[in-house]
């Protein structure tokens, strides 16, 4: 027997420097002093999002996909990797229903952009602002010079989820 509902659960981290955009959640966070060192634009947000979708469905994870050795992705906008692992979670006939993301950062804080970002991820996703939650967290200084973040998101198989994806 199949359910009618998977959970996917993804984790990323980043490495912050000097001179480097801080994106999250395809938002530019223009105030910050560090950016995330990473191959595509490192967005951490939207890196954990397309995680739990593939994982999910058992289906691997973004560096399977888009490989941080392979030059074609260097710099890429994360919002192509969300794309390409929704699309994977579609064709197999399921849909995202919500979405819960947690975001470790120091500095800058965060909290005047969550309604931004939940906008933004919901965008992606097609779902309604209000099923995308993020919460922010800090390290309380153990780890001043890095992202972390986390996501959980929950599947429906569209078949037998009256109302799921837009029926």
């Amino acid at each position: 027997m199949t359910w009618p509902f998977r959970v996917g659960f993804g984790e990323d981290a980043h490495r912050l420097e000097a001179g480097r955009r801080l994106v999250l959640g395809g938002v530019e966070i223009g105030h910050a002093e560090l950016g995330a060192v990473a191959h595509s634009d490192g967005d951490a947000v939207l890196h954990v999002v397309a995680d739990a979708l593939l994982s999910g469905l058992a289906l691997g994870d973004i560096g399977a996909y888009f490989p941080d050795t392979a030059e074609q992705w260097r710099g890429m906008e994360s919002r192509v990797i969300v794309e390409r692992a929704l699309a994977l979670v579609q064709e197999r006939g399921w849909v995202p229903v919500n979405v819960a993301v947690v975001v470790t950062l120091d500095r800058p804080k965060l909290g005047p952009l969550r309604a931004e970002i939940a906008r933004s991820v919901a965008a992606l996703l097609s779902l309604p602002e209000g099923d995308v939650g993020v919460s922010f967290k800090t390290s309380e200084g153990l780890a001043p010079l890095h992202v972390q973040t986390r996501a959980t998101v929950l599947l429906a198989r569209v078949d037998a989820a009256p109302g799921v994806g837009g029926e």
